[in-house]
């Protein structure tokens, strides 16, 4: 018999809660990325890990703080928690592979397509690597067209972030960017969620491998929410990540026309001009 499913067990709190937790994995990622390229070469791949990894964090958490509100009425639904550690590896790891890219390549077309590709893909990947952590009394199908919408619409969200990434300096334009992203990602989300139907086996409640939502998933997102939390704090704490371009002039040696000297193609740096 199909199941009923319903993605919204708790109303608007567990879409409003994904949408702020991708919208502050997004912002805190951007900041770390255009705090790459206003420093030294030998510090900047910290950064950029560092970026990587909130907004990996960003987006896993939001799927799975989605997931929460996940609910089938005919049967229990569970995890397994080692697919589920494994969804987050893979979206940390595959967004770092998009943000290294472009933080050392620029944002030239081939490079923004391939990144932007990867990510997107890594991203939808670990979407549906986190959905086959589900164990439910039932088999979870999904509509084609759904499941590719919802591929296409993360490799556009990968490629716009990864752009604006290292085109965007300003503070409250990065901000904007992060509210986009939000967007973009819980959009890939339900848009994935809307082509799943579930076909339960029976309704006699029995158990089954795994954790219950509440009982693994919560104490498995505090990890990346604190986290995120910590990177927040480093933001909050670096002026030239906060201010961008505007701090750095304010700076001994790193003054406005050596950041607008910088051109993020990988070719050298261009001495500036003064005048006499």
């Amino acid at each position: 018999m199909d199941g009923t499913v319903d993605g919204f067990r708790y109303g608007a709190v567990t879409p409003v809660a994904a949408y702020l937790m991708a919208c502050l994995g997004g912002a805190l990622g951007l900041r770390c990325i255009v705090r790459s390229l206003l420093d030294t070469r030998s510090r900047s791949a910290g950064w950029l890990a560092l970026g990587a990894a909130s907004i990996g964090c960003g987006i896993w958490t939001m799927h799975f703080i989605a997931m929460i509100g996940f609910h089938v009425e005919e049967t229990r639904v569970r995890y397994d928690a080692a697919t589920t550690v494994l969804s987050l590896v893979v979206a940390v790891a595959v967004v770092g592979v998009g943000v290294f890219l472009v933080g050392h390549r620029g944002t030239s077309g081939t490079t923004l397509a391939i990144a932007g590709t990867v990510t997107g893909l890594g991203v939808a990947g670990m979407h549906y690597l986190g959905m086959a952590a589900l164990r439910l009394d039932g088999d979870v199908r999904y509509d084609p067209v759904g499941v590719a919408l919802s591929v296409l619409i993360a490799i556009g969200a990968a490629t716009a972030a990864l752009w604006s990434a290292v085109t965007i300096r300003g503070f409250l334009t990065s901000l904007g960017a992060s509210l986009v992203m939000g967007v973009a990602v819980s959009g890939m989300h339900y848009t994935g969620m809307a082509a799943v139907s579930v076909h339960v086996h029976d309704t006699t409640g029995g158990t089954w491998a795994g954790d219950s939502p509440l009982s693994l998933l919560l104490p498995m997102l505090a990890g990346p929410v604190v986290f995120l939390l910590l990177a927040g704090v480093v933001v909050m704490f670096d002026p030239l990540l906060v201010l961008g371009e505007r701090s750095s002039a304010a700076r001994p040696g790193r003054g406005a026309d050596s950041v607008a000297s910088y051109r993020p193609s990988g070719r050298e740096p261009v001495a500036p001009t003064r005048e006499r």
